[in-house]
């Protein structure tokens, strides 16, 4: 009997965060009665910016910042597990693989424990399996064999978001012909931008075809904002004609558009969760880690497509090429 699953997710961005939703709902299918916690190096995302998606996910509230990421966890672990009572769970699962992070994660009273570190072989008991990039599918297989079971993923209803998000989206977004655009990364660390000339270039080609791009800009960059507006005077912005602010909102907008194009970042899950068609631009980051996976995604990677991780090697072409398999223009 499976009554307590922990999942931790040592990734600390919102994408992170949506990239695991099937995950979570093929276990929450599969287990209806058990009680999920969720452990991150930083905030239950669920809990907070997330919320709108009504995931219903407890957070185990450990009190050790990052946790995860420091040797000396392992020091106050067993004493914050008897400080808050935290009972023995039933399974728990790892999504990451350093080794420093699962050492101090197992030390949680647990039955079973999963973990893609050294390939499995770190669970309990372990496995014979390999670590593969799609973490969604790789850790799907893991659970099944453990536990003997049949998880198969499944998509995020939209159905669970407020009435309020989807009738504000039709009242942002009333008409046809849109094209969404999300050029902005959360990671300040790794130069995953795409340059707004080729942005400027294709707004202007699709602009031929009576395609309206519609730009995913958060209320805090006006100054972005205020510079596409004047290179690109046709262009929306809907987030900030709205008093709603919420990623759920992001995700019915990108159920009104004919098809979106954006950087690897936090607004491509949130419209990948619409399974809207959709263009993904990737330059350092992984796509076979973290691109989305479904019929209408295509991947453009500049490390496959020109050998460099700079994502400014992927031009204006290549886009119009991926474009066209969802328009005519």
């Amino acid at each position: 009997m499976i009554d307590r699953i922990l999942i931790y997710n040592s990734g600390g961005g919102i994408g992170d965060a949506l990239q695991i939703l099937p995950f979570i709902n093929a276990l929450k299918n599969k287990f209806k009665n058990a009680n999920f916690f969720y452990l991150c190096a930083h905030e239950n995302h669920f809990n907070s910016n997330l919320k709108d998606f009504n995931c219903h996910i407890n957070t185990l509230d450990l009190n050790i910042k990052y946790f995860g990421f420091r040797w000396w966890h392992l020091l106050i672990l067993k004493k914050k597990v008897k400080e808050k009572n935290i009972k023995k769970f039933d399974l728990i699962i790892d999504l990451q693989s350093k080794f420093r992070n699962s050492l101090i994660l197992k030390m949680i009273p647990h039955k079973y424990f999963l973990s893609p570190c050294l390939n499995f072989k770190f669970s309990k008991p372990n496995l014979n399996l390999k670590k593969v990039s799609k973490m969604n599918i790789n850790m799907l297989q893991a659970v099944n064999i453990l536990l003997n079971t049949d998880c198969k993923l499944e998509d995020y209803d939209l159905s669970n978001i407020e009435d309020k998000f989807t009738a504000e989206s039709k009242k942002l977004l009333p008409k046809s012909n849109y094209i969404g655009f999300s050029i902005t990364q959360g990671n300040v660390y790794r130069k995953k931008e795409w340059p707004l000339k080729n942005i400027v270039d294709l707004c202007n080609m699709f602009k031929q075809s009576n395609k309206t791009p519609v730009f995913f800009i958060e209320k805090k960059n006006i100054d972005l904002k205020n510079k596409i507006q004047k290179l690109i005077p046709y262009s929306l912005f809907p987030e900030h004609e709205s008093n709603l602010s919420s990623p759920a909102l992001v995700t019915c907008l990108g159920k009104r558009l004919d098809f979106a194009i954006t950087i690897d970042n936090g607004v491509m899950h949130m419209l990948s969760l619409a399974r809207i068609p959709m263009i993904s631009l990737f330059g350092p980051t992984d796509s076979k880690k973290f691109a989305p996976e479904y019929e209408k995604s295509i991947i453009l990677d500049s490390k496959e497509i020109h050998n460099t991780n700079d994502i400014s090697a992927i031009t204006v072409e290549d886009v119009l090429q991926a474009a066209k398999q969802f328009v005519s223009f």
